[in-house]
């Protein structure tokens, strides 16, 4: 089995801890004969940092419709066995999403979550911490995991340091590919990805459940540069049931007036060029998250969806689950 994950392209300590991970699943299905219900991902937000419409955006039906609201990107990590939730990027939707799981997966008490894995120090992906506090829930040592830069950057600046003081959050630094086994179905792996870092690291995430695995790559500046640097997506897809890939825009061009070509994010379209030549079923893992409000693929009847599924992707829908 060790041989599979290493063709797989999986750093060792990622390999060791899935090996572990294999192990305590096995013994865990002695002890309840695999009686429990299997720990799921469920989409919490699908849209760029600053949500689906954007501040400053005078005309949207999203204003007094909300069916034409898409919030920012998050995954929700459930296990229904043991009642723990977990959050993948605390966004500035965080009270919204934090009721989406209340209705999904109630707990007793609140916040009611065992963790948040924060990606990096950009509006969309930690901003929601602050919904902790005392001037709002009042929370109390909250577990959130992240980079050590990040780290850094929570502990010695406000108000992020004031979450710290009050133990409103506790911090747990993770290194990179050092997997996390957060219970014994579910482990967390970060792994860096190359992104604007002006505060902090950027990383993803790979999650591995009892039976299936997925990573979640909200921003990434291009696959080309992970080319460089050792790493091929194609191979971190390979490994894995699901694929949550940035997707923010879909080409140059939707933002008028502006040439796009520089953006640090891979175009929907560039992405699909380069995953052409996968076999069908590897296609159907990637799903598109993290979009702009200026990309028309997130709306489920335009043209730039339809471009997507025809060319056998997905976009990441808001409330979809993922069994792992």
């Amino acid at each position: 089995m060790k041989k599979i994950f290493q063709m797989v392209g999986l750093p060792r300590p990622a390999i060791a801890c899935l090996l572990g991970l294999v192990w305590l699943q096995g013994y865990a299905q002695v002890v309840d004969n695999e009686k429990q219900a299997s720990p799921y991902l469920v989409v919490l937000g699908i849209s760029q940092d600053a949500g689906t419409p954007q501040a400053g955006t005078k005309e949207h039906r999203g204003w007094t419709d909300k069916k034409f609201r898409r919030l920012a990107a998050s995954l929700g990590l459930i296990d229904p066995a043991t009642g723990q939730r977990w959050l993948f990027d605390a966004t500035p939707d965080f009270p919204e999403q934090l009721q989406h799981l209340d209705r999904l997966a109630p707990v007793a008490g609140k916040p009611g979550i065992s963790g948040i894995f924060l990606t990096h120090a950009h509006m969309g992906h930690y901003t929601g911490l602050m919904f902790l506090g005392h001037e709002s829930m009042g929370a109390k040592d909250v577990p959130v995991f992240a980079m050590p830069r990040m780290q850094k950057f929570l502990s010695a600046n406000g108000p992020w340091s004031q979450l710290v003081k009050y133990r409103n959050i506790v911090i747990t630094e993770l290194k990179d590919n050092e997997c996390v086994r957060i219970n014994n179905r579910l482990s967390v792996t970060p792994f860096s990805v190359p992104h604007r870092p002006e505060f902090s690291e950027v990383v993803g995430y790979r999650i591995d459940g009892p039976n299936r695995s997925a990573i979640f790559i909200p921003d990434i500046d291009s696959w080309e540069e992970w080319d460089r640097a050792g790493t091929l997506i194609e191979d971190m897809i390979a490994s894995v049931d699901v694929a949550y890939l940035d997707g923010s825009f879909f080409a140059n061009g939707e933002i008028p007036g502006r040439d796009m070509s520089g953006f640090p994010h891979p175009f929907i379209t560039h992405s699909m060029q380069r995953f052409s030549t996968l076999p069908v079923n590897e296609k159907k893992k990637i799903r598109f998250i993290h979009l702009n409000h200026t990309n028309r693929a997130i709306w489920p009847a335009s043209d730039e969806r339809a471009t997507v599924i025809d060319n056998g992707f997905r976009i990441a829908g808001e409330g979809e689950i993922f069994e792992l």
